[in-house]
């Protein structure tokens, strides 16, 4: 696990006063706006003090201390900028991605291993883990309460309530 996640990484500059517009690459403006400081690298050095952070489509505007011009700002393009993990409040239910991956996944109904999940991605409405098994297949859980019973970072598990289907092997001449 990381103790510094990428935050955004500046594209361009953005007007004469030293704003820089830049790719997010976090939950966005207003995950961002909850941070007094970024880091130039991801071992937490260069710390930043963030000044202030908006959305502009699908893009961010940032203001960091130091970065009063144009010149500035355009000394910056192609740099990535990170977060502390320690700095953000996440709410409840919400996890780092960083977090999950690696821990083991657990039956809710007899505790036996399932898999560990080894993905999370964000296709639509909710996120979908993915969950190696001992065999090595893929299996694509919904990060929904119906399924994921709970999390435990200290532990490094998720309990989860498998449904017919979701870890069965195709039986022969079942396959599709």
């Amino acid at each position: 696990m990381q103790n510094y996640l990428p935050a955004c990484k500046i594209v361009s500059t953005h007007g004469v006063r030293g704003e820089m517009k830049a790719l997010p690459l976090c939950d966005g403006a207003d995950f961002l706006r909850g941070f007094r400081r970024l880091f130039t690298a991801p071992d937490g050095s260069g710390e930043t003090e963030l000044l202030g952070v908006r959305a502009q489509g699908n893009m961010l505007l940032v203001r960091l201390a130091g970065v009063e011009d144009m010149d500035a700002a355009r000394a910056r393009i192609g740099k990535t900028f990170y977060f502390a993990k320690a700095d953000a409040r996440l709410p409840e239910g919400r996890y780092f991605i960083d977090d999950l991956i690696g821990c083991t996944v657990l039956d809710d109904g007899d505790g036996h291993v399932l898999g560990t999940v080894t993905a999370v991605d964000h296709p639509g409405a909710q996120d979908i883990y993915t969950v190696r098994d001992a065999a090595g297949t893929d299996h694509l859980i919904p990060a929904v309460p119906e399924f994921i019973i709970g999390v435990d970072l200290q532990a490094r598990t998720v309990t989860m309530r498998p449904i017919g289907g979701m870890f069965d092997e195709p039986v022969n001449g079942d396959e599709g």
